[in-house]
This record gives C-alpha cells, structure tokens and sequence, in this order.
C-alpha cells in the first residue's frame, strides 16, 4: 500500500520520529515562503506542513500506516494537494472532511519557530470517523440524541437504540456523549462512528449535584418530636434510618456512597436524605389534645 506522506517528507517508512521532525525542519526552511519566493514554494510548504502534522502525531500516523495512500483517494499527497489548488478547492476544507470535522485543520496557521522564521502549523482534527474515499467524500459519524431514566443514569443498563442495545455506563450525566465504533455510515469499505449524546431525565424523588443525590423522605410527626425509625428505600437499597429526637423539617441525614459514581475517579458520591416532616390534621386529634397544644405550644 502506497504510502506518499513519508516521500513528501523525503524519509523512508521507517523513519524514527527525530528523523523525521528533522526532515520536516530542513524542508521547511527550504521551502518557506518568505524565504523561496520561486513559483509553487507555499503550495509546498503547505503540503510539507500538512504531513508533519500527520507524521508527528502517533495516533495520526498509526492511522495512516494502516490505510496509507487510500485516506486520499488513491493518490499520492503530492497530486492530492496539487489537485486540490487545480480544482480551486480550499485543501483545509478537504482534509477536513477526510479526517474528520473535530478539532481544525489548517496547513497554514502559525505553529513553532526553526531556525529564525515562525514556521506554519495547525491543527489536525481527529481521524475518527472521517471518509477516506479522497475529494468531496462525506464524514462518516452520525450524530443523534437519546433519553435514559434517572435510575439508568445512576445505576447503569441497557438502552435499546433502533435494532440493538447500548450499554450505558453507572454514573453518566446529563448531556455527555457515548460514541460507539463502526455505528455510522460506510462508505468504500470504512465505517464512521454514532455519537449518542445523553439526556437524563427528571426524577420527581431525586435531584443531583455533582455526585450526590438529594432525596426527601417523609417523617411523622411524633418520630420527628421523640425520634424513632423509617424505613426509606433508595436507588441502591433499602435502609432504615435511625431518627434522633427534635429533627427539624428539611433536616438532611448523610449516607456515604449511595450517591452516583465518577466514571472517572470511581469514587462513590453520598445520598442525604432531607426530611418532611408530616403535620398530621386538627380533626384527627382528639378534643383534649387540641387544647393541650394550645395552650401549651
């Protein structure tokens, strides 16, 4: 499989990465443009530019090692990017359908300094999911929106989506993205990535914060004024909680990681279970208690 970035560079495929950050130095003093002023000398310090930043990137290179000459089309670099000014096509725009539409690409932003002159970088956007069938070829992700319980979001599960089902990870929060590998168009042979950004639902039990949760629980009064116990079931399990007396209403009581978990730590948060204290009516008390309360309270 052709691989042309490596002759644009004028190194071998097996070139280490100081063999070719050298390269790309050497190449990009000689054909810098406020230094070559001959015809075609920015043309080709763009396409010298644009294959550094593939090259010096393991990630990138990785990528273009396994596909080589057919992320292009077929062609090699050199024709791509000739052709490209030929058709008057903006060869940015180009390579950013090629590897994808996240992060920029630009063969022409500033970037470093070698040798006295600021040399032209850029940033290339990830190689995820975008078409290598060469001009004009669509980015293969596809993007779209789903809605889980509150419980999922917490715990974990299943969602199905269209004919097959997504795991979704205990601990995801609200407007995050799941991207699943090889779920988006194909084209030639490739295939782009679904990105399923997530919508958690309200919970008229629960609120959260960070990775905490927020839950009210009923108290009657008596167990609020001479403490006792409740039973309170949560997402996790169901506890009994051990009322002291005088607990005042939205009073919070801690339990240590019953909360949700950071999918990137793995430490638990904590639930706090806030307290409604329940009034019971005038009518169901008797006579005698009525005006013992009035008098007394």
């Amino acid at each position: 499989m052709a691989k042309s970035l490596y002759s644009t560079l004028e190194v071998s495929e097996n070139a280490s990465m100081d063999e070719i950050k050298k390269a790309y130095r050497r190449l990009a003093r000689k054909y810098h443009p406020d230094i070559n002023k001959e015809a075609g000398a920015e043309e080709k310090f763009k396409e010298i530019n644009a294959a550094y930043e593939i090259l010096s990137d393991e990630n990138k290179k990785a990528q273009y090692d396994q596909f080589g000459d057919g992320m292009f089309g077929g062609q090699n670099f050199s024709d791509f990017t000739r052709g490209a000014g030929a058709n008057g096509v903006n060869l940015d725009d180009i390579l950013s359908q090629i590897f994808g539409s996240g992060g920029g690409f630009s063969s022409r932003g500033g970037r470093g300094s070698f040798g006295g002159f600021e040399s032209f970088g850029g940033g290339f956007g990830g190689f995820g999911g975008g078409g290598f069938g060469g001009f004009g070829t669509p980015n293969l992700d596809l993007q779209d929106s789903i809605t889980i319980p509150f419980s999922t979001a917490i715990l974990g599960g299943k969602y199905h989506y269209n004919n097959f089902d997504i795991k979704i990870p205990a601990g995801i929060k609200d407007n995050e993205t799941i991207r699943l590998k090889g779920k988006g168009r194909s084209n030639g042979g490739y295939s782009g990535d679904l990105l399923l950004k997530v919508r958690v639902a309200k919970d008229e039990s629960y609120e959260r914060e960070g990775d905490d949760l927020i839950k009210s629980f009923d108290i009657p009064l008596k167990t609020a004024l001479f403490g006792g116990s409740v039973e309170v079931q949560t997402l996790h399990k169901e506890v009994k909680l051990k009322i002291p007396q005088g607990v005042k209403n939205n009073q919070r009581f801690r339990l240590k990681e019953l909360g949700a978990i950071n999918r990137k730590s793995g430490a638990k948060g904590d639930l706090y279970l806030k307290a409604n204290i329940i009034m019971p009516s005038i009518s169901s008390l008797s006579p005698e208690l009525v005006k013992l309360l009035e008098k007394e309270l």
